[in-house]
C-alpha cells in the first residue's frame, strides 16, 4: 500500500481552505473529468476542507437537467461528496450583473459590435502582441466613435461588453506548474445575448462561495490571469490555483466523448465496473499499486498535491491494466 502525506496536513491554517468542482452539464463527464475531479476533491479532504459543487450552465443552449443528473451520479458514485446545496449558475445572473454594473461604473467596460468573424479576420491580418493569447482581442471597439456606435446599433448589431484591460500582464504562481503567467486581453464580460461571460460567472463564485483553492484541468491555465486581473479590479481575494495535467487519447489530443469507452456508462457496457475506474484515478496520480482496488476515501491519507505527476496521462492505460490484471 502505498503511504505518501505531505503538504495539505489538516492545521489551524488550512481547516478552512474551500475547494470546489464546477463542471458545465452539456454532456456525460468522461474519465479526465472524473479524474479531475477526484484530484479536487483529494486536494479538500486531505486538508480537512470543505468541497463543493456548483453546475456552470451558462450554456443554455446545450445544458440539460439530465446532464446535470447523470454527472452528480457519477461523481457521487466514485465516491465525491460535497458540502451544502449545489449552485446553478443559471440561478445568479443577478450576482454577475452586479459586478459587471461596478465596472461599468468604474469606466472600465466598452460596448463591442465585431462578430466572431471579424475578430478572426482581424487578428489574423495582425496577430496580437507576443505577452497576449493568440486569440486576443484587437482593440477594434474600444475607441469606437459615439457615431459609429449609433450606427451600428441602427443595423441590428447587439453589442457585447468587454473589459478595458488595455493589455495587462499577470504573473502567478500555481502548485503543479510553477511559475505561470500570461496576458490579459479585453476579454468579454457580457456577451451579445444577454448571457455573463465564463471569467465573470467564475470569479464571482469563486468569491461569494469562499473558495479558497481551484483545482482544474491545465486546459484552463490560460484563462486564469484573465480571472486574477478581475478578481483585482473587484476586491476579491485570490485562491490557489492548482491545474492537473489532461487525460489523453492515444492520439495525443485531449480526451473526449468520441474516443469510445471513457464514461462510466460506456465503462460499464464494457464490463469495466465503477471501483476499476476508481482504482485506475488512484494508480495514475501514483496512490495505489497495481494489484490494489482502494476507494477514494482510501486515499485521502495517501495524498499530497507535490505528488501529482506532472505530465498528461493517456486513457487507454484503464482498459490495458484491466486486460492485464481484472
Amino acid at each position: 500500500m502505498r503511504s505518501r502525506r505531505s503538504g495539505l496536513l489538516a492545521t489551524a491554517e488550512n481547516v478552512h481552505m474551500t475547494g470546489r468542482f464546477a463542471p458545465s452539464p452539456t454532456g456525460e463527464l468522461h474519465l479526465g473529468n472524473l479524474r479531475t475531479a477526484a484530484v479536487g476533491w483529494l486536494a479538500a479532504r486531505s486538508a480537512g476542507g470543505r468541497f463543493l459543487m456548483r453546475v456552470e450552465d451558462l450554456d443554455r443552449g446545450r445544458s440539460r437537467p439530465e446532464h446535470e443528473a447523470r454527472q452528480l451520479a457519477d461523481l457521487a458514485a466514485i465516491g465525491l461528496d460535497w458540502d451544502g446545496v449545489v449552485v446553478r449558475q443559471s440561478e445568479r445572473f443577478e450576482h454577475y450583473d452586479a459586478a459587471i454594473d461596478r465596472l461599468v461604473a468604474g469606466g472600465l467596460v466598452y460596448e463591442c459590435y465585431c462578430t466572431r468573424r471579424e475578430i478572426r479576420a482581424e487578428i489574423e491580418a495582425a496577430p496580437s502582441a507576443p505577452h497576449l493569447p493568440a486569440d486576443a482581442y484587437p482593440g477594434t471597439c474600444r475607441d469606437l466613435s459615439p457615431e459609429r456606435a449609433a450606427e451600428l446599433r441602427a443595423s441590428g448589431r447587439r453589442p457585447a461588453l468587454r473589459l478595458r484591460a488595455s493589455d495587462q500582464h499577470i504573473d502567478f504562481i500555481d502548485r503543479l506548474a510553477g511559475q505561470s503567467g500570461g496576458g490579459v486581453d479585453d476579454f468579454v464580460l457580457r456577451r451579445n445575448d444577454g448571457t455573463p461571460a465564463y471569467n465573470v460567472a467564475v470569479v464571482v463564485d469563486d468569491s461569494e462561495q469562499g473558495v479558497t483553492h481551484v483545482v482544474r484541468g491545465d486546459d484552463l491555465l490560460d484563462s486564469t490571469p484573465r480571472q486574477i486581473f478581475l478578481q483585482g479590479l473587484l476586491g476579491y481575494d485570490t485562491p490557489d490555483y492548482l491545474h492537473v495535467p489532461l487525460v489523453l487519447n492515444e492520439a495525443g489530443e485531449r480526451l473526449a466523448k468520441r474516443d469510445g469507452a471513457v464514461t462510466l456508462s460506456a465503462l460499464e457496457a464494457a464490463d469495466v465496473s465503477t471501483d476499476e475506474v476508481v482504482a485506475w484515478i488512484a494508480r495514475s496520480l501514483d496512490l495505489a499499486d497495481p494489484d490494489e482496488r482502494p476507494t477514494l476515501a482510501d486515499l485521502v491519507d495517501r495524498f499530497s498535491p507535490e505528488g501529482i505527476p506532472r505530465e498528461p496521462i493517456v486513457a487507454p492505460a484503464l482498459v490495458s491494466t484491466r486486460e492485464a490484471g481484472a
